[in-house]
Formats: C-alpha cells, sequence, structure tokens
C-alpha cells in the first residue's frame, strides 16, 4: 500500500471518530510490516482522561490481532493536518521509532517523518 492510499484510508475512518465535546476527529491507519492496515478513530469521554486517540486506538486494534510490527502510520483531522500527541508518540515508540507517521492538509500533500524525529529521546526500560 502506498502512503496516499494510507492517508485515504485514515481519512475515511475519521468520519467514525467519536467527538461530542471538541468536535475535533481525527482518523489514523496504521501499516503493519505484512501489509495489513488497522484504522482508529478518537474516542472522547465526558472525562477527558478516559479519551483515546486514533492513532492508539489503532495500534491497540493491530496488538489485540496479533500484530506488533508497523512500517507507517497515517494521521488525518477535520482540520487539516495534525501532529501525534505526545502520549501517542510515546505508546507507538513502544514498537519501534523507525515508523514512519504521514501527515497532511490532505492525500495531496503529505508529510513523511520518522517517529525518532518527532521523539528524539524515547523512555525505554
Amino acid at each position: 500500500m502506498n502512503y496516499r492510499d494510507l492517508y485515504l484510508a485514515a481519512h475515511k475512518a475519521m468520519a467514525r471518530a467519536y467527538c461530542p465535546y471538541s468536535h475535533f476527529q481525527v482518523g489514523a491507519a496504521l501499516l503493519t510490516e505484512d501489509g495489513t492496515v488497522f484504522t482508529g478513530v478518537n474516542v472522547e469521554n465526558a472525562s477527558y482522561g478516559a479519551s483515546i486517540c486514533a492513532e492508539r486506538t489503532a495500534c491497540v486494534k493491530a496488538v489485540s490481532e496479533g500484530y506488533d510490527k508497523y512500517r507507517a502510520l497515517a494521521v488525518c483531522s477535520s482540520s487539516g493536518s495534525a501532529s501525534m500527541c505526545g502520549i501517542c508518540r510515546q505508546f507507538l515508540a513502544e514498537f519501534g521509532t523507525d515508523l514512519d507517521v504521514i501527515t497532511g492538509d490532505d492525500a495531496d500533500h503529505l508529510t513523511i517523518r520518522k517517529l525518532s524525529e518527532l521523539l528524539p529521546d524515547s523512555f525505554s526500560l
């Protein structure tokens, strides 16, 4: 799968976001090493701390299906380009920092950066 298609998968998923408080829809699509794609959306809660980001939703779905090696993650939002929060960066770093992170205002204007660039000193045990 090319990165444009991965971004479009994230964009399609974004429509299913549950965000009654912020009205900020986010979609993510996570590409595994074998080409399987897991999508995720942000899911808000009245207790904001219980909310989960789209990126972590996609990753949790992948892990729950036995996948823990990833090539790329595309992220999009209802407000154009969106960067991952720090919690999501650290969460994904658990599985490797060589991940390509794709963002952009639309599928024709993408930016690709390594997770290691976005989180240069990730925490590890």
